[in-house]
């Protein structure tokens, strides 16, 4: 992009063309992948969550106004931060997700508009939805066998969580054991635990009296207390619980989402009073701007207000679209602001080579915390901003997150500032820094990148960090300090170096466990652990590559599609120059023209391939878990088309993926089932001509009820 030019997120959405928003899209979702990995992996999150927000609401509406480009990682499917190595992991049965979001009264409107287009309900028909006050703390699931607590687990990354179940076991808001006629033979009870103010103040007091150090928020105080590794610390901290929701069950006390919460109550675990059951979005608006005003006199944190559907059939209707539930949104309060200074700007070089400015910044509290840098994006974003050091800027942030400067006062600014010059070499290898120019649009990318490639410290050391991190190969032990003291050191440069560290350990003079940090005991669990992840699943390996637009949804895509890595392989390296191929790889449902080219692209890299030749050497894809496994149209490829009468288009795919089926959006040689409509048009007659199975809409019903 021109430095004349605005960038491409001041043009509105309806006026940009297919091709300015494709590369929109792409720079977007540049963007949120790598702020997930700052927030999830490495626990450093560079953004307010307002702003980060506000990326995926632009993502959205780009998607909604050209649905061609939707992928499956369309906002992405992560939730939540991916386990401790410190902690034992528990596999969440049942998902723990995140809400959607919304920041305006229209936007909740538009919710409850979205839930009634989707069910087929009248404009002005009345349905039930709670409202309740949106917890500031760390999400827990509470597993419970014949009343008894057995384990409790944090989120983690929303599959896999920590086990902190000695833990929990000393909240005393926590029963140990649930009462009640109706408790089910197993449940497993979702909730959030948090840190009231007055609680926080005092355990401060205490902490800084003891000359020990203090806690930024409540927020941070729980977290930090419930995955305290002496559960003596844990229940020396005054932690408290709120129950919300539930995951795997025997059976449900209640068809509704308030009467579950009311049983809750009953059997000793303890529920927000403030959970409220309305019946349309002027009742939903109204308590959360009440709740709103009460805040300050809470006594406890909250960011917004949860609305969800109540009755539990049409919550089953609605179901899920990547990384959260259709009948649930969090309605956030907006964020807060404070005025610093600029005293420098740094440049961070990340994985694909992207220069990225941080300011380091005056410190200053926002909403109790201290805070001390700000993203700025890119180049553009100084430009436009007119960003310079010495400037005192108003910043912004929501949550304990590093902010996003927000606009300069200029008036404050000093006689001597002058416009930054933004490096066009790498701080860290001194390649060429450059933007590249999209030849379809004749447009500079936002993003300068380093040249270096392989030869940039900074881009080998993000990559591995990326191959090893949790939601990939996720190796115990081996986390972002470790590779880069092994990378320093020389023992691991390459992905497929990490597997022959306990080979060269043996033949080295200098041993691992006569390192600094490390003992017998510690290496030895460490090399267990890469020893564990030699067989890994394919989605997880597909992900750990880091090919660019392959985020963990497009990569389950793959794995489910393909089913080994070789077809895969073997498919995108066929596809450069095969027209079927590539069209097979188009076809795949979720997955756009920018995630097929970079699959294409990163099998047809010569040092790519050898790459993975050495790779597949030390580790061994497997097929990943496919859910629903005993459906009758598991590992099958649907194609519905036409107009769904029963249902929509969206629930019956959602119907699909739920039962293990994969959905295209086109019939090709690889289509096993085509469901078919009033007025289904090309893809019906592609179908018979190819000999593919033809169904209706009762046919389809009938068949997965069979399972």
């Amino acid at each position: 992009m021109p430095k004349t030019a605005q960038p491409p997120q001041s043009q509105v959405v309806d006026d940009l063309t297919l091709v300015e928003a494709e590369e929109e899209h792409r720079a977007l979702g540049e963007q949120i992948a790598h702020h997930d990995a700052r927030y999830y992996r490495d626990d450093a999150p560079e953004i307010a969550d307002a702003e980060y927000d506000g990326l995926r609401r632009r993502y959205e509406a780009i998607e909604a106004r050209f649905p061609e480009l939707r992928t499956a990682d369309s906002l992405s499917e992560r939730v939540g931060v991916a386990p401790s190595e410190k902690f034992a992991k528990v596999r969440h049965r049942v998902p723990m997700l995140s809400l959607g979001n919304a920041f305006t009264d229209g936007e909740v409107e538009e919710f409850v508009a979205r839930i009634r287009r989707f069910l087929g309900l009248a404009a002005d028909a009345p349905i039930a939805i709670t409202a309740e006050p949106k917890i500031d703390g760390l999400s827990v699931s509470l597993r419970y066998e014949k009343g008894a607590l057995i384990t409790a687990a944090t989120r983690g990354d929303g599959e896999e969580g920590e086990d902190v179940t000695a833990n929990a076991r000393t909240v005393a808001d926590i029963p140990k054991r649930l009462v009640g006629a109706d408790v089910p033979e197993l449940i497993e009870v979702r909730g959030e635990v948090y840190m009231r103010h007055a609680d926080f103040a005092a355990m401060n007091a205490r902490q800084a009296e003891a000359g020990k150090p203090v806690f930024a928020n409540p927020r941070n105080a729980a977290a930090g207390s419930l995955r305290q590794l002496d559960p003596a610390v844990t229940a020396r901290r005054p932690l408290a619980f709120f129950a919300y929701t539930w995951g795997e069950r025997s059976a449900l006390p209640a068809d509704t989402q308030s009467g579950v919460i009311a049983a809750f109550a009953r059997w000793g675990l303890p529920t927000n009073p403030l959970t409220v059951r309305c019946e349309n979005a002027a009742e939903l608006i109204a308590h959360y701007h009440a709740i709103e005003a009460e805040r300050a006199t809470l006594g406890y944190d909250i960011d917004g207000v949860v609305y969800k559907v109540d009755d539990l059939a049409l919550q089953q209707r609605l179901g899920f679209v990547a990384r959260s539930p259709r009948w649930a949104l969090a309605h956030k309060f907006p964020a807060e602001r404070a005025t610093t200074i600029v005293r420098a700007i740094e440049i961070q070089v990340g994985r694909t080579g992207a220069l990225t400015p941080v300011a380091k910044l005056e410190p200053v509290t926002v909403g109790g915390v201290v805070v001390a840098n700000a993203t700025l994006h890119n180049e553009d974003e100084i430009l436009r901003k007119d960003v310079r050091v010495g400037d005192t800027v108003e910043i912004q942030r929501a949550g304990d997150v590093i902010p996003q400067v927000v606009r300069v006062l200029s008036e404050k600014r000093p006689a001597e500032a002058a416009p930054f010059a933004f490096p066009t070499v790498c701080p860290v290898c001194e390649s060429h820094a450059v933007r590249e120019l999209n030849p379809r649009t004749g447009r500079e990318d936002a993003v300068r990148r380093c040249t270096g490639g392989l030869i940039c410290p900074a881009q080998a050391k993000e990559r591995l960090k990326h191959f090893v991190s949790r939601n990939a190969l996720d190796i115990d032990g081996l986390g972002d300090k470790q590779i880069e003291a092994f990378y320093a050191d020389g023992l691991v440069r390459r992905p497929q170096d990490i597997f022959m560290l306990a080979a060269r350990d043996r033949a080295s003079l200098t041993k691992l466990k006569d390192r600094e940090g490390y003992g017998e005991t510690s290496a030895g669990n460490l090399f267990a652990a890469i020893e564990a992840r030699r067989r890994v699943p394919l989605n997880r390996f597909i992900f750990a590559l880091g090919i660019r637009h392959v985020g963990e949804g497009n990569a389950k895509l793959l794995a489910r599609h393909f089913g080994s890595f070789e077809v895969l392989r073997a498919a995108a390296e066929a596809a450069a120059a095969d027209i079927e191929a590539r069209a097979e790889i188009d076809a795949i449902d979720g997955i756009g023209p920018a995630v097929a080219d970079a699959v294409i692209q990163f099998f047809g890299e010569p040092h790519n391939r050898e790459l993975l030749d050495a790779l597949l050497l030390q580790v061994t894809p497997e097929p990943m878990e496919v859910t629903a496994a005993d459906s009758p149209v598991a590992g099958k490829t649907v194609v519905f088309t036409g107009t769904l009468e029963r249902m929509s288009r969206d629930e019956a795919k959602a119907m699909a993926e739920r039962l293990g089926a994969k959905v295209a959006g086109s019939v090709s040689k690889k289509t096993d089932l085509v469901v078919a409509g009033p007025g289904a048009g090309s893809k019906l007659a592609k179908a018979r001509e190819a000999g593919v199975e033809v169904i209706d809409e009762e046919a389809w019903l009938a068949l997965v009820r069979q399972g």
